[in-house]
């Protein structure tokens, strides 16, 4: 049997970041994964944004990480075949593979990574026990669940989750490339939907080394046939939903296979559990359109490694009163909040078809075109490019940014 103080299960994005963290502040860890190397896998592809770029610098690996991924500082913004603004842009860009492994390589020697996967635990007050596939038995104070979309273990435990928005959205992944001509005129791009009723909230374009990649998000059925028909045709089938994309871009080729992943929304309740704690997607899932779920990451993991397992660590047991101030954290739930807001306006504000949805749309496309206008002059504000929805997505910016001020005061890595 091993013994360690925290053993992290899966080694996607969020159990990689732990065990980086948790190395460098000399906390005896193990990670479990079956993957000697994180494979190929269609996720996350890009961090964009002051706050989220802030979040992971935060964990102390950031830089380090972000060396490895192409930067792009531009965003061009359009609509209706109209550029709006070419607005400056923290856009850090890395295929999630590559991602993950490089912050993998930033886990010191001292935590222990065994590749095989964990098939049964039980937990207490005191300590864990996990098996694992290969038949050895880990003894631990406490199990980072970190396996990502993966039901078993959950099961297992018994813990409960709730489907919020079944197949919320769809994310399609796929590299594209000029026709004719040997690049793009833009850095990166950012072009939205030209109807509600295509279901398209935007395409964004950006660079990853040499090769430009596209993420079409669409608000659909996983059985709509309108997603077979891009399969079978996908540049016809994308014209015909954007048909005055081409204006930005030009004429263009799709290349290689489309990746499309369909996006559940839901939370786990793990809350009277002992001796074990959820984070990233094991705890709840974000929308990708909305591009909370590094944040979410991030926040759920700088909080547990910075503040709650040192505090933690330094008086006996880890019984459930302990685990649940984690998921009562003002920081974390400002987060969580904000990312669940933000999934359902985006989608309001995309597909909605009421006066207060349209005037939403409009407002948005004017504020853009004004700051296009005026950012020659010296005078544009900023508007991120996935800052959308009603009144409520403002304070959800502010809960955002007091989160980003109320980590920095304890965070250190």
């Amino acid at each position: 049997m091993r013994y360690t103080d925290i053993a992290i299960i899966g080694g996607g994005l969020s159990g990689s970041t732990a065990a980086a963290m948790l190395g460098r502040a000399g906390i005896s860890a193990v990670l479990v994964d079956p993957h000697e190397s994180y494979p190929a896998d269609f996720r996350v592809e890009k961090l964009s944004g002051h706050v989220q770029v802030e979040r992971f610098l935060r964990t102390g690996i950031g830089e380090s990480v972000l060396r490895r991924a192409t930067f792009a500082g531009e965003n061009w913004i359009a609509r209706f075949g109209r550029l709006l603004d070419k607005a400056p842009s923290r856009q850090f860009n890395i295929l999630y593979d590559s991602f993950v492994n490089a912050v993998r390589e930033e886990i010191p020697a001292t935590v222990e990574r065994i590749c095989a996967k964990a098939i049964a635990i039980e937990t207490s007050a005191e300590r864990q026990r996990i098996t694992l596939s290969n038949d050895e038995t880990i003894s631990a104070r406490l199990i980072v669940l970190a396996n990502g979309l993966n039901v078993g273990l959950r099961h297992q435990l018994g813990i409960v989750r709730k489907v919020v928005s079944a197949c919320h959205s769809i994310s399609i992944g796929f590299d594209i490339a000029p026709a004719g001509r040997s690049t793009f005129d833009f850095p990166a791009l950012t072009y939205f939907s030209e109807r509600p009723s295509d279901r398209i909230p935007y395409i964004t374009l950006f660079p990853i080394g040499t090769r430009m990649r596209a993420n079409l998000f669409v608000y659909r059925g996983f059985d709509d046939p309108w997603l077979r028909k891009l399969r079978r045709a996908p540049a016809e089938t994308l014209d015909a939903a954007l048909p005055r994309l081409k204006r930005i871009t030009g004429a263009f080729d799709i290349q290689g296979e489309l990746k499309v992943r369909p996006i559940d929304l839901y939370a786990n309740d793990a809350s009277g559990q002992p001796g074990l704690v959820l984070v990233g997607d094991a705890f709840s899932t974000s929308c990708p359109v909305a591009g909370t779920g590094c944040d979410k990451v991030f926040t759920d993991v700088e909080r547990l490694c910075n503040v709650y397992i040192p505090h933690w660590l330094a008086s006996d047991g880890m019984d459930a009163d302990k685990i649940a101030a984690f998921y009562a954290d003002p920081v974390k739930q400002d987060c969580d909040d904000w990312a669940a807001a933000k999934a359902f306006d985006f989608r309001s504000v995309s597909i909605g078809t009421s006066p207060y949805w349209m005037a939403q749309r409009w407002a948005r496309f004017i504020a853009w075109s004004v700051q296009g206008l005026v950012r020659p002059l010296g005078g544009a504000f900023h508007l991120e490019p996935n800052v959308l929805g009603h009144s409520s997505s403002s304070s959800s910016s502010s809960s955002s940014s007091r989160s980003s001020s109320s980590s920095s005061v304890s965070s250190s890595a």
